[in-house]
């Protein structure tokens, strides 16, 4: 079933007070807004050389691909009064880079592909810019947990490791912003694990994240990404404070016979970016 965010009208405040659209606090008047700021507020302020435009029959008639005008055109297309479109933007204002890296991968993709068919890599590509986390960690025994999809192990039994800094994520894929304006939604993303070596900080890993997409090194079939439902980082959903959650949520699944996961991004290995 398609997923269909409350109205601007219908909207739950308290949403903006829990992870993760509590780390939106810099457009929290925007989310919470009785209207959706413009292509022309959402540029404002934005030292970046793409800017978003509004996506019309206009300027569709030109038949280039998204992807495509973004590359050649540094335009944006975005719809107006619309959450995806939105969340998007922000993406875009916060994680330019990895952004970026990810377009130049799916330009690359199309002229290799034609505009009929999708790669394995366009298919991994697309994942984790639409449904994306980001996760730091630095205890081995966390990524055990994880590797076997020991969801209590992982969140509940290591709740502290989530609260001082062991383990630690950033959603990037903006379709997980819009499913958070949902109270109680349940929600999975598609991670990329980075190991946290010597005192990493986000920003860090998500500029060494951005030069491995850019460099080929990553997101080059699906199963590179890892599951991981959101709702159980402590204080990311109002019921995960109860050990029964774990077994009971329909999000927390078993791990697929088969299934092995990559091994993280190490930082030692990857190589400063800087977006064009």
């Amino acid at each position: 079933m398609r997923f269909v965010a409350p109205s601007r009208a219908a909207l739950d405040p308290a949403v903006l007070s829990r992870p993760p659209l509590a780390a939106w606090s810099d457009a929290a008047d925007w989310i919470a807004a009785a209207e959706f700021p413009s292509v022309a507020e959402l540029n404002r302020g934005w030292e970046q050389s793409w800017r978003f435009v509004e996506q019309t029959p206009q300027l569709l008639a030109d038949g280039l691909h998204y992807e495509t005008r973004i590359h050649a055109r540094a335009e944006i297309a975005t719809r107006a009064d619309n959450w995806h479109d939105f969340f998007n933007a922000l993406i875009w204002r916060r994680h330019a880079a990895v952004k970026a890296a990810l377009n130049r991968r799916q330009v690359a993709e199309i002229a290799r592909m034609g505009d009929k068919q999708r790669s394995r890599a366009q298919c991994a590509l697309t994942h984790f810019d639409e449904g994306g986390v980001v996760v730091v960690l630095r205890d081995p025994a966390l990524l055990a947990c994880w590797d076997a999809h020991d969801w209590r192990g992982l969140f509940w039994d290591a709740r502290q490791a989530w609260h001082d800094g062991r383990i630690r994520a950033e959603v990037f894929g903006h379709a997980l912003l819009e499913m958070a304006l949902v109270p109680g939604k349940l929600i999975t993303g598609k991670a990329v694990a980075v190991l946290d070596d010597d005192g990493v900080t986000m920003p860090q890993a998500l500029n060494a994240l951005a030069a491995a997409i850019a460099a080929g090194r990553l997101l080059n079939d699906p199963q590179e990404l890892r599951a991981l439902p959101i709702s159980g980082i402590p204080g990311w959903h109002p019921a995960n404070d109860d050990a029964a959650f774990y077994a009971e949520a329909e999000c927390f699944r078993p791990l697929r016979a088969g299934r092995r996961y990559p091994p993280p991004l190490r930082m030692a290995y990857a190589c400063p970016y800087s977006s064009p």
